[in-house]
């Protein structure tokens, strides 16, 4: 069995709240060794609510979350018991590869309630192009995930819209990928895995008018609260549990091929892969599930057109790389459908851009 096949919840701890940052210092205090690995506005947002030093040497990493920058960083390093990884996705990312290539254990704070990268021990990996390289996996989960709600209430709207788009895909993915695994082949955790799954939608589609109102107010409420542990740590938990049969499908090839178009590089992770639901929908005939989303995806800003993610020319020919791409051996719509070729993906966008 290889590691992608393994039972893998999610972080080795995981604590959020109001307040939470507070207790930081105690969560540092049996590790002798920690780097700060971090962005340059992450690192600013944080030290602007947190109001304390810490006295730890601090690496900026490139944007990349490429397995070349974490390299470097973590020769920059050398060597240390902990990182601290204090930022978005691609720092949450690029910190856990630097920490395999040091045998460290990463703590994680998140500066954004937008992926679930600071509570896997999976990670997005790029090329330093930013053109997307593989799924990677890391024999350590986080040794912890520090989610303070009243921190989060910084989530620029876009990113947590972009979230709740990213995590909205685990239902949609997982149902694509089981729907034809007949009862004897459903494990006990790819049981678990869809049900997480299931609940994760129903939260989604309950919560997310409020908790965007709520951050809008700059308002904790039980919603916002819901939303954020959803976005982060839930959204890891259906994969965690069913492996392959919970991690990416269509929707995340069609996000990982659009990263072959230059104009999509500084449209978010999630909104990418929220398109990516409706184009993986229309593949498997499920049109009518596409006009039921239509409203609740208008109502939080998720894109339903490739213009919406700045893209204006939704020819054929123009989409080449994005289908072609999606439709290879190596991505996940085969673990919808085995036999997708490019002329499918391209008819399931051209339903999706004619809706």
């Amino acid at each position: 069995m290889t590691i992608a096949n393994e039972v893998r919840p999610g972080a080795n701890r995981y604590v959020s709240g109001q307040g939470v940052l507070k207790e930081l210092p105690t969560y540092l205090k049996q590790f002798e060794k920690i780097a700060i690995v971090t962005g340059e506005i992450s690192f600013q947002v944080f030290n602007d609510y947190y109001q304390k030093k810490l006295n730890y040497p601090v690496f900026h990493y490139d944007g990349s979350a490429s397995r070349e920058d974490a390299k470097h960083i973590a020769d920059q390093i050398q060597t240390a018991d902990l990182i601290l990884a204090i930022g978005g996705g691609r720092v949450c990312d690029t910190s856990k590869m630097v920490a395999e290539n040091l045998a460290a254990d990463v703590l994680i704070i998140p500066t954004l309630a937008s992926n679930c990268a600071p509570f896997t021990p999976v990670a997005a990996v790029y090329h330093p192009d930013r053109t997307f390289r593989e799924i990677g996996y890391f024999v350590r989960a986080p040794y912890l995930t520090l989610v303070d709600w009243d921190f989060l209430l910084i989530t620029p709207k876009d990113y947590l819209v972009a979230g709740i788009g990213d995590t909205l895909a685990k239902w949609y993915e997982i149902e694509g990928i089981t729907r034809n695994l007949d009862g004897d082949h459903k494990t006990a955790y790819i049981r678990l895995g869809i049900t997480a799954a299931k609940e994760i939608s129903a939260i989604l589609l309950t919560d997310s008018k409020q908790a965007l109102t709520d951050l809008t107010q700059k308002n904790v409420s039980p919603a916002f609260g819901r939303i954020v542990d959803t976005v982060i740590a839930l959204a890891g938990e259906s994969g965690g549990f069913a492996a392959t049969y919970g991690r990416s499908a269509g929707a995340h090839a069609i996000h990982d091929g659009l990263s072959y178009l230059t104009e999509t590089h500084d449209q978010l992770h999630g909104k990418k892969v929220a398109y990516g639901i409706l184009v993986q929908l229309a593949h498997t005939g499920d049109v009518a599930e596409i006009k039921k989303l239509q409203p609740f995806y208008e109502a939080v800003g998720l894109p339903l057109k490739l213009h919406e993610l700045n893209v204006t020319d939704n020819s054929q020919t123009y989409l080449a790389p994005v289908i072609k791409h999606a439709a290879s051996k190596n991505e996940t719509f085969r673990m919808v459908d085995p036999a997708i070729t490019e002329e499918n993906v391209w008819q399931a966008v051209h339903t999706v851009e004619e809706l």
